[in-house]
């Protein structure tokens, strides 16, 4: 199918567009962007930088995609923003390249939804089916696993992971690492619980859930240490894969945060 572009969007001689391109009034598309097939972009979106948009995903007005990083750090070396496919990308949405600190990429990938004015830093690593409210915003160097969900206008700190299925409240700063399907929230976040909701929403078994339970309150107890507390839940659960999650991302030691605990 044939390309739609509004007359008066200016588009580089070199921008790679796939098929079935729909690109609305006053948008810039600069000469490394690359945009796959189906995707729409509505109007006054400005795209940059050695920026690769995934098929049908949709950015909406006034989105700026793939400017230079906000890092003094940055000198003007070639960097990457890679975004997959089927993504919504709101109004006033920010997306940052990576710098020579971090890899020189950020990634983002497939199925998430970016709110309005949500910000995402320069060499950040988003995984599937992600959610950032409303002017949620990332530092760079942030890693967020599948699934998880950052309430509006929540901040994350620099180098923080958080882990598959967590949720992260409305205007939360979280300065440390969220477990697997861990529940955080407050003005610096600490660990409420498990993400019993979102579980349930997608579909996990009672028992499954019950086991989180378990080991959750095991790892967080006041007995012993924190190291003998994951070898305990690792012997007992060794064969269950949702709980080991949680074990093998407490026991990560290429973090440079602390992990987020209960108060």
């Amino acid at each position: 199918m044939g390309i739609d572009i509004h007359k008066s969007s200016i588009i580089s001689k070199e921008t790679k567009l796939g098929s079935n391109v729909k690109i609305g009034p006053y948008c810039m598309l600069g000469p490394n962007v690359q945009v796959g097939n189906n995707v729409k972009i509505y109007s006054h979106v400005n795209l940059d930088g050695y920026t690769i948009i995934g098929s049908d995903t949709k950015i909406f007005p006034f989105a700026s995609i793939g400017t230079v990083p906000q890092d003094l750090k940055y000198k003007g070396e070639k960097s990457k923003l890679l975004i997959g496919s089927n993504n919504i990308i709101r109004e006033y949405v920010t997306m940052n390249p990576g710098t020579k600190g971090g890899g020189l990429i950020t990634k983002i990938g497939n199925n998430c939804l970016f709110m309005i004015g949500s910000h995402v830093a320069h060499d950040c690593f988003i995984g599937n089916n992600v959610i950032m409210a409303n002017n949620a915003t990332l530092a760079g160097h942030v890693c967020i696993d599948d699934f998880a969900i950052l309430g509006g206008l929540s901040a994350v700190h620099q180098f923080v992971r958080i882990g598959k299925h967590a949720m992260v409240g409305g205007m939360s700063g979280v300065e440390n690492d969220v477990i697997p399907y861990g529940s955080v929230m407050g003005d610096r976040a600490f660990l409420s619980g498990l993400n019993i909701v979102g579980l349930k929403r997608r579909g996990f078994s009672r028992n499954e859930i019950q086991d989180l339970r378990t080991v959750f309150r095991l790892i967080f107890s006041i007995e012993g240490t924190i190291s003998e507390r994951l070898k305990d839940a690792g012997k007992m659960y060794k064969k269950n894969k949702v709980v080991m999650e949680i074990v093998n991302f407490i026991k990560l030691k290429n973090s440079s945060r602390a992990i987020c605990k209960p108060k």
